[in-house]
């Protein structure tokens, strides 16, 4: 936009400038006590010099400014009919405030004032009044407060826009955290589940053929849910595509169906929908516990309670670690509980895991639900 402008203004102004100095010099030119006197080919240069560097003040700011103000103050000494020549000083004057040389447009302005003040006191016939020199400081601060507002609300928008972009990255990066740490949990769950129930399957396949059988259905099962899961964790980076929950509370009797570990879920309190993020949190503690118990205690029997309270979810998942098969080497630590933790904290709640005094393991997290989400407060 200021590039198409650029070549153009400085055209538009000279015209100004010219034509209307000479409409002003017939008016004055008939008042003899204002001592004009009729332009020449000198006026008029000194008329285009305030254009020209108009034309220049994106590349030299100051050196537009310093110019313009030293033309205009000649164009005065040689005294010419006033009036359209103090255009190019307002243009250069807000050219060089909003490209942050502040200082020089306001001591330009305050050197051309008291030039002003010399001029009208001590160079011309008649003497200017105080009046005078008040309207020619107010005119000048007018100028330079209108530039100045214009530069600081531009500064703001400009601010505005910055802070919008960083909470878009913030945000984009949040989500891409989000969908890593998806993409982590179903991988981890379902490999693990693929490895252990091969596992199986190969070490009961010739003793017991029908046990491998439902080992390879489970296997067959996993893999399909992982494609599924991964596939709905991708959608997510597609413009448009739904955002609808890949994983919730109301989907744990699939994923105790899925784990193949013997697995019992209990629920307490008044069921009810939950915050996208306690939901999918929820979800991720149990299925990470029951990864983990595949790791460590393959065929230990599990209870997952989950309680619904007015102000918390409670979501407790422990195994007897009286595991049928021996638990596989090679399959590394992982990060399952400090990745469970971290998931409690990021909503405020709690996660605390160990073993338990009879034998076996207990993970139990509380994740606090808003008032929206909990029970309406009696009046």
């Amino acid at each position: 936009m200021y590039h198409r402008i650029d070549p153009v203004l400085p055209i538009i102004v000279g015209i100004l400038q010219v034509f209307l100095s000479i409409g002003a010099q017939y008016g004055q030119l008939r008042n003899p006590d204002l001592g004009r006197v009729p332009l020449t080919w000198w006026g008029y240069a000194l008329l285009l010099v305030g254009p020209l560097a108009i034309a220049l003040r994106r590349r030299a700011p100051v050196a537009a400014l310093v110019v313009t103000f030293t033309a205009t103050s000649v164009y005065m000494l040689f005294d010419y009919a006033y009036g359209p020549v103090f255009l190019s000083p307002i243009i250069v004057i807000f050219n060089a405030v909003l490209s942050g040389h502040r200082r020089a447009a306001w001591l330009s302005a305050g050197a051309f004032f008291l030039f002003v003040v010399a001029y009208a006191t001590w160079l011309i016939p008649h003497r200017a009044s105080l009046f005078h020199h008040t309207a020619v400081a107010a005119y000048l601060l007018l100028t330079l407060t209108v530039a100045e507002f214009h530069r600081m609300r531009r500064e703001r928008l400009a601010e505005r826009r910055r802070v919008a972009q960083e909470e878009a990255r913030r945000q984009a990066s949040e989500e891409r955290l989000t969908m890593a740490q998806e993409l982590h949990d179903v991988l981890a769950h379902n490999i693990s589940l693929i490895h252990v129930q091969a596992s199986t399957a190969l070490h009961i396949l010739d003793d017991h053929p029908e046990q491998a059988r439902t080992a390879l259905t489970t296997i067959k099962q996993a893999s399909k849910d992982v494609l599924t899961e991964m596939r709905g964790v991708l959608s997510l980076l597609r413009d448009g595509a739904p955002r609808s929950p890949m994983a919730g509370m109301a989907h744990l009797a699939d994923l105790a169906e899925r784990s193949g570990l013997p697995v019992a879920v209990e629920v307490t309190g008044q069921e009810r929908p939950l915050p996208a993020g306690i939901d999918r949190a929820g979800y991720r503690i149990v299925q990470e516990s029951l990864t983990n118990v595949s790791r460590h205690a393959p065929g230990s029997r599990v209870t997952v309670r989950v309680a619904y309270a007015p102000e918390e979810l409670t979501v407790v998942i422990e195994d007897d670690g009286a595991g049928t098969a021996r638990a596989e080497a090679g399959l590394g630590s992982g990060n399952g509980i400090p990745g469970m933790r971290e998931r409690a904290a990021a909503l405020g709640g709690s996660l605390a895991a160990g073993p338990r005094p009879g034998g076996g393991f207990r993970v139990e997290a509380r994740l606090p639900l808003p008032p929206s989400a909990g029970q309406k407060e009696p009046k």
